[in-house]
C-alpha cells in the first residue's frame, strides 16, 4: 500500500509544474514488486492525470492574471498553436516533458471542455506508463 501511495504522489507531483521523475519511480517499484504492475500502472496514470488536471485548473484560474499577450511569448507559442489547431485532441501529448504542462495550462486558460480534455489527458498518460511497464516486463 505504501508503494501505491508513493507512486500516486510521485506521479501527481511530476504532472504539475514541479519537476519529477515518476518514470524512474515506477521502474524502481516494479523492480521491487513486478507482480503489482497493474496496480502501479493504474495509480501512476490516475495520479499523473490528476496532476495535469490541476495544471488545467491553474490555467483556468490564470485567466484573471494572464492576458492573451502573455501567451504570445515564445514559451507558450508552440503549445498555443497545437491547442488552436487540434483543440482538446492536443492533450494526448500532455505526457511530453515541458510542453505537456504548458498544454494543460493553456487548455484551462482557453476553457476547453473539461470532460473531453480529461479523457485525452488520461489516455495520453496511460499510454506513456503502459509503454514503460511493457518495456520493463519485456526486459525483466
Amino acid at each position: 500500500m505504501t508503494a501505491l501511495w508513493l507512486m500516486f504522489s510521485g506521479a501527481f507531483l511530476a504532472a504539475t509544474l514541479l519537476p519529477g521523475g515518476s518514470e524512474v519511480l515506477l521502474v524502481a517499484l516494479l523492480t521491487d514488486a513486478p507482480e503489482t504492475w497493474v496496480s502501479l500502472l493504474v495509480v501512476a496514470s490516475v495520479g499523473n492525470s490528476l496532476g495535469a488536471i490541476t495544471s488545467y485548473y491553474l490555467g483556468y484560474l490564470g485567466r484573471f492574471a494572464k492576458t492573451p499577450e502573455d501567451f504570445a511569448s515564445k514559451k507558450y507559442q508552440h503549445g498555443l498553436n497545437l491547442i488552436e489547431k487540434y483543440g482538446y485532441w492536443a492533450l494526448l501529448l500532455s505526457w511530453l516533458p515541458l510542453i505537456g504542462d504548458i498544454l494543460c495550462l493553456i487548455a484551462g486558460w482557453l476553457k476547453l471542455p473539461i470532460v473531453p480534455s480529461t479523457i485525452m489527458i488520461l489516455i495520453g498518460k496511460t499510454i506513456r506508463y503502459s509503454l514503460i511497464v511493457a518495456a520493463f516486463m519485456w526486459a525483466w
